[in-house]
């Protein structure tokens, strides 16, 4: 049975519940003004908000008695050690490697995974929907869980960092990438399979340069990554220096790794602002 084109949408809950109020206007006509959603809204952000403090147990007298102890350990941090700064070089420069091989890795692999997920490329709809699912999963996963599962399969040290690198840079290169692909002009792609050319060859020639400029960019973005990964590099020690109370030496490492990142995020930026 076919439906009634001219039957009327139907009315909102909310306003099945809180009755429209008749308004008269100065001409003397009269309609019919919606009740306003705010005091709703307000309150279930009231309930929510007062069910989270339950839950989570919120103490805010607590922070304000505790909160002289902040102060102390940002005084501590913000007074480096410089004593401290030879033993953090070395892992200074195994995050940088770590950094720097686990994203050229992963910016490899997302290559052709990013490809085989594009619609326009693939036009296997189960194929697609497998190759984002997977990517979703890992781009789900935070880096430092990441961090953690590969600590517990590969033993702490710059190993197990770089492999949580490559597996970070994978998913945000590939979704980046991906992306880009399917935002291209494809006529030169299928007029090249039109002639004969399979896929991988109408793409590296069609394809391939148009996303080039955007493919690099992303890989210089994810090399300049220094993060706490919990796997070896930096991460470690600063895990040492928070556990043995050391505020002054992990102010040294911190210190130091914000010039790192500062000075390669610029560099990086530098680059990419040539390539485009």
């Amino acid at each position: 049975m076919k439906k009634n084109a001219s039957a009327e949408p139907r009315t909102p809950l909310f306003d099945r519940i809180f009755r429209p109020e008749t308004v008269t206007l100065p001409n003397g006509h009269t309609v019919l003004r919606p009740r306003s959603r705010t005091p709703l809204i307000a309150a279930l952000v009231l309930f929510a908000l007062a069910l989270s403090v339950k839950v989570t147990g919120f103490d805010l007298t607590l922070i304000v008695k505790r909160a002289n102890q902040l102060t102390k350990i940002l005084g501590q941090i913000f007074q480096p050690d410089a004593s401290f700064f030879d033993k953090v070089l070395p892992p200074l420069f195994d995050t940088i490697k770590m950094s720097i091989l686990g994203s050229v890795i992963g910016c490899l692999l997302a290559l052709p995974y990013a490809v085989a997920a594009s619609a326009n490329i693939n036009r296997s709809k189960p194929l697609l929907a497998a190759l984002r699912f997977v990517l979703n999963i890992v781009r789900t996963l935070p880096t430092l869980v990441i961090a953690s599962i590969c600590a517990l399969v590969f033993g702490l040290g710059t190993f197990a960092g770089t492999v949580a690198i490559v597996v970070f840079t994978f998913g945000v290169v590939t979704k980046m990438l991906y992306e880009s692909i399917e935002t291209v002009n494809m006529g030169a792609f299928e007029a090249l399979e039109s002639a004969g050319a399979n896929k991988f060859q109408a793409f590296w020639s069609a394809v391939f340069p148009q996303v080039l400029p955007t493919y690099l960019s992303h890989c210089l973005r994810a090399a300049s990554i220094l993060g706490y990964v919990g796997a070896g590099g930096l991460g470690i020690l600063i895990d040492e220096r928070i556990g043995w109370r050391d505020y002054n030496g992990l102010g040294t490492v911190l210190l130091t790794l914000f010039v790192a990142v500062f000075v390669i995020e610029n560099l990086s930026q530098f680059l990419r602002s040539k390539l485009s």
